[in-house]
């Protein structure tokens, strides 16, 4: 009895440890499109990924680091791999929020199309576009709109209209300051009339750090 439970304990422990994984740093043992093998200390851990994400892999022998998501299934504990957070980030909200995507169909969409486009297109309710992806159906691309706009919100829809044309340094600096605004709750339109008054009370020179503080204070 005290084998087993001895066992046991350290296999929920094993698996405990496993599930807490966030990242994974080490070599790049091998790569594929869709996935990759990790040497972290002499563990090769075997990682799904984005298109998105292979794009931006090191040469095999490479040092790597993936943001990590693991997700549990009766038969299999399967990590998924991203190199941004905004990737990562993008996978959860669709696999968490949407119904009828799962972790497949949110890699699909990942490899598919960019993160910036992916809003983008969810916040203007463009449901063709999104229905080009590969497993993304019109049914499927209306369900991520209706289900995602709201927590994408507009700011969505300004990131992929300014990423289509080159803005000046100072103009992408107003964008910036903007889109931290809006995700900081401020509607569009006060986020713009605000950081226009906070360029000129702090002048040209400003960050964009110093603009978004002079701009919450402001509105404190």
């Amino acid at each position: 009895m005290i084998l087993v439970r001895t066992t046991v304990t350290v296999a929920l422990a094993a698996w405990l440890a496993f599930d807490m994984i966030t990242f994974l740093h080490g070599k790049l043992v091998e790569s594929l499109p869709t996935q990759v093998i990790v040497d972290v200390n002499g563990i090769g851990y075997e990682v799904l990924i984005p298109l998105s994400s292979f794009d931006k892999l090191p040469q095999p022998g490479g040092e790597i680091k993936l943001l990590t998501q693991l997700i549990v299934r009766e038969d299999a504990h399967i990590l998924y791999g991203f190199a941004t957070a905004v990737e990562r980030d993008l996978f959860r909200m669709l696999i968490n929020n949407v119904s009828g995507i799962g972790p497949k169909t949110a890699l699909n969409i990942l490899s598919g199309m960019n993160a910036v486009a992916f809003r983008g297109a969810v916040a203007n309710g463009d449901v063709k576009s999104l229905s080009q992806i590969s497993g993304v159906g019109k049914k499927t691309a209306e369900r991520i709109v209706v289900e995602l706009r709201d927590k994408i919100g507009a700011a969505g829809a300004l990131e992929a209209a300014s990423a289509k044309h080159s803005l000046s340094s100072d103009d992408q600096k107003t964008n910036d300051a903007v889109l931290a605004l809006m995700a900081l709750g401020f509607k569009q339109v006060d986020a713009h009339d605000s950081v226009r008054a906070a360029q000129a009370m702090l002048g040209a020179a400003a960050t964009v750090e110093q603009l978004v503080r002079a701009c919450l204070k402001k509105g404190a």
